[in-house]
């Protein structure tokens, strides 16, 4: 299948689960899925408020802070995660109580979700300058660059894919190696996701 660029500005909105705030749903399998079926989902969110997370039961999630001055996340054993813009990416269990409190005004986050049992995903920062490689043996890779000005140049499937800040490519089925080249220094998750076996 082609690469697909996932653009916020045209990606489609939709409130959250618990009614709290809103979503921008990048996208989601298989196509037309909702909350409840979905396989595996990305989105992003702008958070203005503290508030308690949306269940997601039998879902695993990983969240980063894409934008703003992070967020402190409180889980229900007492523990606490900071998240600050292009950092640590937490992981947990989409039926996990946990609530978020906004460190210093809103935040815009990265919320990556599969399915347990029939979805694992894992996602990764990069920070570099010039080219580098990277390898992909996953169904579905994600690609989103989130940082600054420069366009983040992707070779992928025989073609050059440019990003600019906030926008991602979802490689679906192109296992190979990747080719990324950014002319200053840039920051990038990338989330691999693949089917489990059964």
């Amino acid at each position: 299948m082609p690469c697909t660029l996932l653009d916020p500005a045209t990606a489609r909105a939709m409130p959250w689960k618990n009614g709290g705030g809103s979503t921008v749903e990048l996208a989601i399998s298989p196509v037309g899925a909702g909350l409840e079926d979905f396989a595996w989902r990305i989105s992003t969110a702008q958070v203005a408020v503290d508030g308690a997370f949306s269940s997601f039961p039998d879902i695993d999630r990983s969240l980063a802070v894409l934008a703003g001055n992070g967020v402190c996340l409180h889980r229900a054993d007492g523990q606490r995660e900071m998240l600050l813009s292009g950092g640590a990416i937490a992981v947990f269990g989409g039926e996990e109580a946990i609530s978020a409190h906004l460190l210093d005004g809103p935040i815009t986050d990265l919320n990556l979700m599969t399915r347990r049992g029939h979805w694992t995903h894992q996602v990764q920062l990069l920070k570099w300058q010039g080219t580098r490689r990277l390898e992909n043996d996953a169904a579905v890779m994600l690609l989103l660059w989130n940082g600054g000005q420069t366009a983040v140049d992707v070779n992928a499937g025989g073609a050059m894919h440019p990003l600019t800040a906030g926008n991602g490519l979802l490689i679906e089925n192109e296992p190979g190696q990747l080719h990324l080249h950014a002319h200053r220094p840039a920051l990038l998750y990338v989330a691999w996701l693949n089917p489990c076996a059964h």
